[in-house]
């Protein structure tokens, strides 16, 4: 790099003598403007030369060392010892890198190799909610509610294949032409998707849905204002009194972080069984059991579905049964769970309101291909659901509670729901962002009973006071 602006340097210098006896060498400005004009294309030129040291010293790394061997050392230990051979090998191949290039290069090998490469100073960063690989390329993070393309790219489709697979192999599932797409998960429990060509046209297809380090709670939804204090203590006393529950919202609208949140409040002593297609709920009971849905194998059997987990749960003596997410026949025995002393269950379902929720579920009852009459269908839902808690990603990136929805039963074929907490849009601040209110409607809810069976009725009676005086 610096030798390349020498040689330029003395390229420039000879030319001088020969123009300074005539008046028009100042007008040798071209030598300036050639000056100026190289650093912008020193930039890609440095990286091009940096990615091929990077490819050199990976090369060398891998004859030299036996990589399976190292990485069941100490994540710690591993980098001590890559970041000393790594230095003997730049200085044997004499690379010319600065102290700050050298440094990039060795924590660039050290994230391929017990990382995810490119991808680790983003999972590092707690403010980011997904991460979305568009091949190669393009790298995309939502943040602070909004999309932002990064500077984040792979050296080619090959590396970013090879943490697809390093991804989806830690839990025993395979991407690749013959099955192309695959839902997993990250050690910390983030959601993961992948899609492959050739499916996915311009590459390799890779999204992450992130959680936080410091688990949410209530409280912390109270702070980022997606729900009020005093609705949050409602949540805390349904939570607690065994109430079934359906968590309603779109994609992205934090359903499964409101269901991590009610599980806070379950008793220690209950035995919880949580079905998933890939297991992202991170309850803090100490009596959990956590199965997950499997897909076929290379001979297209052996697929276990989200169907297969509810029933097996109902013979493991189970309190609870949480589905991390209802989109299927499923949707038909976790119904009859509730309704057979399965009381607490709870389950998230994608619709854009309560009920929509409902029609969902009576779609998905039909997918089975069970043959009821709707007026059975809508019976069974109302006896088995008693609230449905709706969330929404609003306009601006921020997420809300926007129903708090009790069913309290049925009239003729309908079935009856009253909505106990709203929340109202009433505009919006200079930035953009919108301002609205939580409102409770002033009705008595159908469960005060079951609170007072719990021992939570004063609990609940406070909470609805201070909503009255504060929400209306």
């Amino acid at each position: 790099m610096f030798g390349k602006r020498n040689t330029a340097a003395l390229a420039v210098r000879p030319a001088e003598p020969a123009p300074a006896p005539e008046p028009a060498p100042k007008a040798a400005a071209p030598q300036p403007k050639l000056a100026v004009a190289a650093p912008p294309k020193a930039a890609p030129d440095t990286d091009n030369r940096l990615n091929d040291i990077k490819v050199g010293v990976f090369n060398a790394l891998l004859d030299a060392v036996d990589l399976k061997e190292l990485v069941k050392l100490p994540p710690d230990t591993v980098r001590e010892e890559l970041t000393d051979i790594i230095s003997e090998i730049v200085n044997i191949k004499k690379f010319v890198l600065s102290a700050a290039e050298q440094q990039q290069l060795v924590g660039d090998i050290c994230n391929d190799i017990l990382g995810l490469g490119p991808l680790e100073p983003l999972l590092a960063r707690d403010d980011i909610a997904d991460i979305m690989v568009n091949g190669s390329n393009k790298v995309y993070i939502e943040t602070g509610g909004r999309i932002i393309l990064t500077d984040v790219k792979f050296r080619d489709n090959a590396q970013l294949m090879n943490i697809c697979q390093r991804i989806v192999s830690a839990i025993g599932r395979r991407v690749d032409e013959a099955s192309p797409i695959c839902d997993a998960r990250l050690a910390d429990g983030s959601r993961v998707n992948v899609i492959v060509p050739p499916l996915a046209i311009d590459g390799a297809m890779l999204t992450i849905r992130k959680f936080k380090k410091d688990k949410l709670t209530l409280e912390k939804l109270v702070e980022f204002g997606s729900c009020a204090p005093v609705l949050a203590e409602v949540l805390k006393i349904i939570g607690n009194c065994r109430l079934n529950v359906l968590i309603s919202g779109g994609t992205g609208s934090g359903k499964t972080t409101l269901l991590n949140c009610l599980t806070r409040y379950i008793d220690p002593g209950e035995r919880v069984i949580t079905c998933e297609d890939a297991a992202e709920l991170q309850l803090q009971q100490p009596h959990v059991v956590r199965l997950e849905t499997r897909p076929p194998n290379l001979e297209g059997v052996g697929a276990i579905t989200m169907r297969d987990l509810v029933r097996n749960c109902l013979r493991m003596r189970p309190e609870r049964i949480i589905v991390g997410e209802v989109r299927g026949p499923e949707a038909f025995d976790l119904l009859q769970a509730m309704n057979t002393g399965h009381d607490g269950s709870m389950g998230t379902v994608h619709a854009n309101n309560p009920r929509e929720a409902l029609s969902r579920l009576e779609n998905m009852i039909a997918m089975g291909g069970f043959q009821l009459p709707s007026r059975a269908v809508r019976e069974q839902i109302a006896g088995a659901i008693n609230l449905i808690v709706q969330t929404q990603r609003l306009r601006d990136g921020s997420r809300r509670i926007t129903h708090v929805t009790e069913i309290v039963g049925t009239e003729g074929d309908v079935v009856t729901l009253q909505d106990l907490f709203t929340f109202e849009v009433s505009g919006e601040d200079r930035n953009g962002r919108l301002i609205g209110k939580f409102r409770y409607t002033g009705l008595r809810p159908k469960f005060y009973e079951q609170a007072r069976h719990f021992g939570k009725e004063r609990e609940l009676a406070t909470a609805l006071e201070a909503a009255e005086r504060e929400l209306r």
